[in-house]
């Protein structure tokens, strides 16, 4: 008997010691009276490649593929009927000599025309407008022909048609609008001869009237309203991979990106082949969102543009000999492309490039800050080549930050030697990339806290959590949540950092994770897109030391948390993860507030199941949700739900 006693209170102790343990609170100080380091206002923000579908077919608005005629197989996306001629005599525009001449079928067949598939279907919605435009000329004097377009649903109805008539010899720009009758996210554009006198056409478009800022040759209007409502601090493009090519004559070369849309020379895009062996043989570049385009969209969300040039290196990863690369010696024509880019984006009218810009409708300067040179290369061929980059961007641009690379990891011999050179060339800031799972992302919370301060100043450029099925779920978003409090910490060391990467179709991604997934008509944030806006919406002027027993918390207990001050909006902000799967109590004492009763906010983002994601039927699955509250003085008590990220703001 007196042993179940024995056990029956030893079973209490055990039993009552951990929820001693649970209760205890966490007693955290932050100092007012010691304003820390500034925190950058490209903090946070967000990174653009053309993967999967990003760009053509995704936030490029364009809902034609292969628009000019200009895939390897010229009528790839295209499906013809009666006396439909490819041609390349007379083409309007070098760059895409390639064009159709619609001649009359004869007695045979009863039409000549083709229409097109778009991207996974072209999606329209009920009573919106869409704009056709098409090139076009008759290949004979003193005569008149005609076009009809309509948009059909996969059962070849059509619901929605107009006649174009085409009245000259010489090459012109034709358009009309098209009405959706309904909606259809499988919709094709198909195009009818309707005389019986041949048409020649090039560059076939399809745009909805209502863009993102209205512009013509504009951007998918929800797509870019989510990029906006992240408010980035920076806005890295346009790769990635696609910046070093397959190859080097599959690079991305900017030149060919800007000018008239009509004559952008095609380019193969890198992520044709990737994981998870997925193959889109139909997958190109138009560039009709090109350099200008994107500059352009940096400056309507309000973030630094950050353009990535090639180095002279191709895929490290496909091209393992050195002559699939530049020579040194070789380098010049790069080198002057990244000179001209900087030309292109900040020199005024006089100027070659700057000509260029204001000719395309920006006459003013971007702005352009920083560069980077090469995405993420490695090893000894990397720093030989980005030396005469840096010397002769610094010679002629002096105020330009320049980014170097650290490679693909994180770590390891290539990652310390990349950091070793770039301390030695003097590189403003070094490019860090982490793609990692929960436990890598929570155990490295500390991981600029020992940083060098002298040294060149850390860019995150592209970083995802995901467990091993690579989901874009609530538990990634927490992780990323407690990891982002170390850049906050640090931001002496850690000057900006952006997801990666940013879009994905949902019929035609290559990679995942990705911060936001779309069809032809719907988009959804995941629960990291959350994570992401609440660090971009509250960023602060300046951290404020935040410690309990005098360390930063950066995991004990599963807290993880940091603090700013906001000059401009004058109040506090507190950012406080808990992992751990039980509640915590924390007492707050902001050391330097005045002891008075004062407004502020408290958002709350968790999931009682941490395999949650959004979906485009529930977008609303995992989503943040906010209160006011009241704070009686220089103190805040509060409990933290189980897995939760929390944000407090506390008016000055």
């Amino acid at each position: 008997m007196k042993k179940n006693k024995s056990l029956v209170v030893s079973i209490l102790s055990i039993v009552l010691g951990t929820q001693l343990i649970f209760s205890q609170t966490h007693n955290i100080q932050v100092d007012l009276k010691k304003v820390g380091s500034p925190i950058q206002k490209t903090m946070y923000g967000i990174f653009f490649e053309d993967i999967n579908y990003g760009a053509d077919g995704g936030l490029y608005a364009e809902l034609i593929k292969n628009r000019s005629f200009e895939f390897p197989q010229s009528l790839l996306g295209w499906t013809t009927f009666g006396n439909v001629e490819v041609r390349t005599d007379e083409a309007p525009f070098p760059n895409n000599p390639h064009y159709i001449r619609l001649s009359y079928p004869g007695h045979d067949e009863k039409q000549t025309g083709l229409d097109n598939e778009g991207f996974f279907g072209i999606g329209v919605k009920q009573d919106a407008e869409y704009r056709f435009s098409v090139w076009a000329r008759l290949p004979q004097e003193n005569i008149s022909g005609s076009l009809r377009v309509e948009l059909i649903d996969p059962e070849s109805s059509v619901f929605s048609t107009q006649k174009l008539t085409i009245d000259s010899k010489e090459w012109k720009k034709y358009q009309v609008v098209l009405k959706a009758g309904k909606t259809e996210a499988k919709a094709r554009l198909r195009i009818f001869l309707a005389s019986k006198n041949a048409v020649d056409m090039d560059h076939v478009s399809l745009f909805p009237v209502d863009t993102w800022k209205g512009c013509e040759n504009g951007l998918r209007k929800d797509l870019a309203q989510a990029l906006y409502d992240l408010h980035p601090g920076v806005f890295r493009f346009p790769g990635g991979c696609i910046v070093e090519g397959t190859d080097l004559q599959t690079r991305y070369q900017w030149k060919n990106s800007v000018g008239p849309v009509e004559n952008r020379k095609l380019n193969e895009n890198r992520w044709e082949y990737t994981f998870p062996n997925r193959f889109f043989p139909d997958y190109f570049q138009s560039y009709g969102m090109g350099f200008f385009e994107l500059f352009q969209l940096s400056e309507e969300i309000g973030a630094e543009p950050l353009p990535v040039i090639s180095c002279g290196l191709s895929c490290q990863f496909q091209n393992k000999d050195d002559k699939a690369h530049v020579a040194v010696n070789d380098l010049d024509p790069y080198i002057q492309d990244a000179l001209d880019l900087i030309e292109f984006a900040n020199g005024d009218a006089t100027t070659k490039w700057g000509k260029l810009r204001a000719d395309m409708g920006h006459p003013a300067s971007f702005n352009l800050k920083m560069i980077a040179v090469g995405n993420e290369q490695w090893g000894k061929l990397y720093p030989e080549r980005l030396e005469p980059f840096v010397k002769a961007i610094r010679s002629k641009y002096p105020a330009i930050k320049i980014i170097g690379s650290a490679g693909p990891s994180p770590d390891g011999k290539d990652f310390e030697f990349g950091w070793s050179e770039m301390k030695r060339l003097k590189a403003d800031l070094v490019d860090e990339h982490y793609y990692k799972d929960p436990q890598w992302f929570l155990a490295n919370a500390k991981r600029y806290d020992n940083y060098d301060r002298k040294g060149p100043k850390v860019f995150a450029g592209e970083y995802a959590c995901h467990p091993k099925n690579r989901k874009n779920n609530f538990e990634s978003a927490l992780c990323e949540s407690a990891f982002m409090t170390g850049f906050e910490r640090n931001a002496d060391v850690v000057y900006q950092c952006t997801y990666a990467p940013l879009f994905a179709h949902v019929e035609g991604w290559q990679w995942k994770p990705d911060l936001i997934w779309f069809d032809n008509l719907r988009s959804v944030k995941s629960p990291n897109y959350y994570v992401q806006q609440l660090y971009g919406m509250h960023v602060g002027t300046n951290v404020l030391p935040t410690v309990e027993n005098k360390l930063p918390l950066a995991g004990q207990d599963g807290i993880f948390a940091s603090s700013a001050l906001d000059k401009n909006k004058n109040e506090i902000i507190l950012k406080i993860a808990n992992t751990s799967k039980e509640p915590r109590k924390i007492a707050y004492t902001i050391n330097g507030l005045k002891t008075s009763e004062r407004k502020g906010t408290q958002t709350i983002f968790v999931s009682t199941d941490m395999d949650a994601e959004n979906t485009l039927d529930k977008p609303d699955n995992v989503v943040p949700t906010e209160k006011e509250i009241r704070i009686p003085g220089n103190k805040l008590e509060v409990e933290l739900a189980p897995q939760s990220f929390n944000l407090y703001t506390i008016k000055l």
